[in-house]
């Protein structure tokens, strides 16, 4: 089957919803996934119609959805382009509804982390998701910074179970390397990790939390403390249910959002 074919199946699939909210769910998708960003043009008005045989009408609503929605800009004469997150209403938004939207942030910002070795969780998050205070997990710590200005956006404390030693040591730099951070660049600490021990994301579970900035943070974030903060403790599960990492990200009031789609059912 060709790839027209491919596509224009996608909308022929039995659903309650409109062809133009189908046809925005698949480019959505493909934004947050990356397909849809970066380098590659935004596919025209008349190409969308030829993919997936639809109407010049459901093409412009799909289109006004994902406008209304942050993820692209419509300019005349310059065509339709991805917008990036750093550019969507000022504060970082970060869609939350799948993994892919997790990836697209990793790709819209950067990170380097330090290797702080084995400890101990906090206690206040040992209790939060019932795990024993005395198991040892891997410590990293980073500021993740915007690419468009270098702002940060996030102080995250990372923990990967004891278990996955050989996979630490995979990423880990040489220990005659001059720049000792593990730069993960476009992708995310959960990717390399699970490529490296050979797991599979199961689950992703997320508490979200509205908390003050600790001297700690407020450094680390250029704010001033006890400022807002949104606190994201987001622990991941392999094949078998297992947790293998947990992080807590406490990014600042005013340069953050998390933004969600919600299709009301008729």
């Amino acid at each position: 089957m060709n790839s027209r074919a491919e596509a224009s199946d996608i909308l022929d699939k039995p659903s309650d919803k409109p062809r133009y909210q189908q046809l925005a769910d698949e480019l959505r998708a493909g934004i947050l996934s990356g397909k849809l960003a970066g380098n590659n043009s935004f596919p025209t008005e008349s190409a969308l119609c030829a993919e997936y045989g639809v109407s010049r009408f459901t093409v412009r609503e799909a289109l006004r959805r994902l406008q209304a929605e942050g993820l692209i800009a419509r300019r005349r004469g310059s065509g339709t382009v991805v917008q990036p997150a750093a550019a969507r209403g000022g504060a970082l938004h970060q869609p939350l509804s799948n993994v892919g939207e997790i990836l697209q942030y990793a790709r819209d910002t950067r990170i380097a982390y330090d290797h702080l070795g084995l400890q101990a969780l906090p206690k206040g998050i040992a209790v939060q998701i019932a795990m024993p205070v005395s198991d040892k997990w891997f410590r990293f710590r980073g500021v993740r910074r915007q690419v468009s200005d270098g702002q940060p956006i996030a102080l995250t404390e990372a923990y990967v179970i004891a278990d996955l030693a050989t996979a630490v040591a995979e990423i880990l730099p040489p220990a005659d390397a001059a720049d000792q951070q593990i730069n993960p660049g476009a992708n995310t600490l959960f990717q390399f990790i699970s490529n490296a021990a050979g797991l599979s994301m199961s689950r992703v579970t997320q508490d979200i939390q509205a908390v003050p900035a600790s001297a700690e943070v407020a450094a680390a974030l250029d704010i001033p403390r006890r400022s807002a903060c949104l606190r994201i403790l987001r622990c991941y599960h392999d094949q078998h249910g297992r947790m293998f990492e947990l992080s807590v990200s406490h990014h600042p009031g005013d340069r953050f959002a998390y933004s969600m789609h919600i299709d009301v059912e008729a």
